[in-house]
């Protein structure tokens, strides 16, 4: 690796409102869509339950409880470096329902402590409009995203933020990993058509008709909060947020190769397509009519998204997928989304392929079609971390295994010629996972003394490889050993 990572790259972390604040009742603040779901494990789905039976675990409700622990955590961040930090805007705190007239003061008061607290660390917040975080109300009224009215909801929403923040908050994300409306996964975390429905996640009846077209709308809301955020106040920056899912032929064979092609259209490059360059792609078409799927656009729509278009690629990598058209193909067991298992991957404690080199090659992809600057905006590896019992520390030498192989690709990702700005590893510290709502799913730099049946102080505790990035972030890259 012969580049340097920039001078001003944004190196620190990232969370989610969701998945760390706990507060989930206080000050004002309404029901999300998290708010409802319970917690479950490796191979056990999480519930849909708006019930809140108290015979279940509701993770959320508490989280890391940062909420009230930001200060401190804040001082972790900077010592450890950071630059930046990723975090997201919980809509509920600003409006509860998603239909007040007025927002909530005590809602835009934490926000106020919140930023105020990373600036004066030197810390830049890159916010995210929309994590997973839609308002519960809005999911039982409206079928969350499917009815376009929501749009203008998540307009009001977005506009007082912007007013509001446009001197604190010059970094912002509309849709977390929208593209995630093109798997069945969209149902539950993006799109919200859950409406009247309770039970395992696994039980979902999916409607691919209706998650796509309410991605189409999420699409036209992203246009439109991006345009008043350019022609209100056009020193911010705004970006989409992309699942990055890069894919493998598993053999040479045509057929694997043109199935791996239309898995990378459909997974990696439409929604950016939509997104930086203005217009549904050609592919589109074909993707969607195989699918049978058909959007319905309503006059202008496609004027709103050549005029809403991003400044910036910012993606989650965690892994790669091989693509294979033979039915006999050997699956990766546990993956989040299946696939065919690559022989040449080993996998995490929850069956994902960890790929370093994945990283390298799909921020080359990237920056060859769009040639916008790059964020990665999630990157980390869930695993059981267990404290030595000779001095009761979190000796964790395979995430910074991990880490090290990562950065180490990025910076040969730079020396390609690659424009990227920023590395904010996922869950900097320990907080609820999404895909299980577990904490024993740790990713975090900082351990957090909380557990999966809601037990725990919540004290803070430095991993090695809190003190590893620490070395990492001070040399700018350069003394990953």
């Amino acid at each position: 690796m012969s580049a340097q990572f920039s001078e001003n790259f944004f190196w620190g972390g990232a969370i989610a409102a969701n998945q760390v604040e706990g507060a989930w009742d206080i000050d004002g603040k309404g029901a999300s869509m998290p708010d409802v779901v319970t917690n479950g494990a490796h191979g056990v789905p999480r519930r849909v339950e708006p019930s809140l039976d108290p015979s279940y675990l509701y993770p959320s409700h508490d989280a890391i409880d940062f909420y009230h622990r930001y200060e401190e955590d804040v001082e972790l961040f900077a010592e450890m470096g950071f630059k930046m930090l990723r975090t997201s805007v919980n809509w509920t705190r600003i409006f509860p329902t998603g239909e007040e007239a007025e927002p909530n003061e005590a809602g835009f008061a934490f926000y106020d402590r919140l930023f105020d607290c990373l600036l004066a660390h030197g810390i830049q917040p890159l916010i995210t409009l929309s994590h997973y975080e839609l308002p519960y109300a809005l999911v039982e009224k409206y079928n969350g995203w499917c009815d376009r009215r929501v749009i203008e909801l998540f307009e009001r929403f977005c506009r007082v933020l912007f007013d509001r923040y446009h001197d604190r908050v010059k970094w912002w994300l509309t849709f977390n990993e929208v593209n995630c409306d093109l798997l069945y996964t969209g149902a539950f975390n993006s799109t919200n058509n859950l409406r009247g429905f309770s039970g395992p996640l696994d039980t979902l009846v999916d409607s691919p008709q209706e998650r796509i077209q309410a991605m189409h709308h999420q699409f036209v809301a992203s246009a439109r909060v991006t345009r008043y955020a350019h022609e209100h106040y056009p020193d911010l920056k705004i970006g989409c947020m992309i699942v990055a899912l890069p894919d493998y032929p598993y053999t040479p064979n045509p057929d694997d190769v043109l199935a791996t092609q239309r898995q990378m259209r459909m997974i990696n490059w439409l929604c950016p397509d939509v997104q930086i360059r203005g217009y549904y792609p050609s592919y589109a078409k074909r993707l969607f009519r195989e699918l049978g799927v058909e959007v319905r656009m309503e006059p202008g729509d496609a004027e709103e998204l050549r005029a809403g278009t991003v400044d910036f690629y910012s993606c989650s990598y965690y892994m790669t997928f091989c693509v294979s058209t033979d039915p006999n193909a050997p699956i990766t067991e546990g993956s989040l989304l299946g696939g065919v298992k690559n022989p040449y991957l080993e996998v995490s404690d929850w069956g994902w392929q960890i790929d370093p080199k994945g990283l390298r090659y799909m921020l080359n992809e990237v920056w060859d079609r769009y040639q916008v600057p790059i964020m990665v905006v999630e990157n980390g590896l869930g695993a059981y971390d267990e404290k030595d019992p000779a001095d009761g520390c979190i000796h964790d030498d395979y995430r910074i295994s991990y880490f090290r192989e990562h950065v180490r690709q990025m910076g040969e990702a730079i020396d390609d010629g690659v424009d990227l700005i920023a590395y904010l590893p996922w869950g900097c510290i320990d907080l609820v996972s999404l895909s299980t709502g577990e904490m024993a799913k740790r990713y975090g730099f900082i351990y957090v003394n909380k557990f999966d049946d809601g037990t725990g102080d919540l004290s803070r505790e430095r991993k090695d490889s809190f003190y590893w990035y620490q070395r990492c972030i001070a040399s700018n890259g350069r003394g990953l050993g």
